[in-house]
């Protein structure tokens, strides 16, 4: 009776297993469509509903079954993009650098360029309350997003993902200017001036026009007061006037500079 039990459950388990699976898109190949396009929207649609599985299937399909074709192409290219909904963001580069190599005249050339450039820029590290600030974290993906996205700017002026890449641009010098502020208040601290003015002028030469430069110039002040000197201090309130002309901050520095 135990033994018929066993085979009973195993045989229970198997069946939700087997169905678990054809849910998810883990069954056997799909339904392919009669022509390229067709499978083409198979795939975008199981994209959409994030059977990446599916999805991988029909555009494998496409890139295989009609090589010589153009439709090959795009189905290179949305292998890329399911890579990157995947999260995948190395794979995604790759693939995405891939297709430039061997397709450098493409119409799309442009967008698998700032694409691959993006996968840095959506693997920076995330503020989640339950760890500790991006600013704190390791900063090699917000500067490598920095550099490709210069780079995608600089290759392909007249694409039209150039605005885009743009903003992503300011974000990433923003989360970069931040991190060199949070180092430099780690310095204030432990009273470590030198350190301090190291990075704030770090962070206003290479950062210039964020929204943290008169926080920047301030502190820098500061820590020059500290270090005694007095003439790198007056430049720099000098330096607020100038890079901030007509603002409340401005008139704080002439105010501390007593004219």
């Amino acid at each position: 009776m135990r033994f018929l039990r066993a085979v009973c459950l195993t045989a229970l388990l198997c069946t939700a297993a087997g169905c678990a699976a054809l849910s998810s898109g883990q069954a056997g190949d799909p339904d392919f469509g009669a022509d390229a396009a067709s499978n083409l929207q198979l795939g975008d649609e199981a994209l959409d509903r994030k059977d990446f599985l599916q999805a991988e299937r029909y555009y494998e399909h496409v890139r295989t079954k009609y090589p010589y074709l153009e439709v090959a192409n795009e189905a290179e290219l949305k292998l890329a993009d399911l890579a990157f909904a995947q999260e995948a963001y190395p794979e995604a580069r790759e693939k995405f650098q891939s297709f430039i190599k061997l397709h450098p005249t493409h119409a799309k050339v442009d967008y698998a360029a700032y694409r691959a450039a993006l996968t840095h820029f959506a693997d920076i590290p995330a503020d989640l309350f339950i760890l500790p600030p991006s600013t704190e974290k390791d900063q090699t993906e917000v500067k490598a997003a920095l550099v490709s996205l210069n780079d995608f700017v600089r290759q392909y002026p007249n694409s039209q993902y150039v605005p885009e890449a743009k903003e992503k641009l300011e974000q990433t010098r923003l989360k970069l200017a931040e991190h060199e502020l949070y180092v430099a208040s780690f310095y204030a601290k432990r009273e470590r001036w030198k350190a301090v003015v190291q990075r704030l002028e770090g962070l206003l030469t290479s950062y210039p026009g964020t929204s943290l430069e008169e926080e920047a110039l301030f502190e820098l002040h500061e820590a020059y007061v500290k270090l005694n000197d007095a003439e790198k201090a007056r430049q720099t309130l000098q330096r607020v006037i100038e890079r901030l002309p007509g603002t409340p901050a401005a008139e704080r520095a002439r105010r501390m500079m007593g004219s």
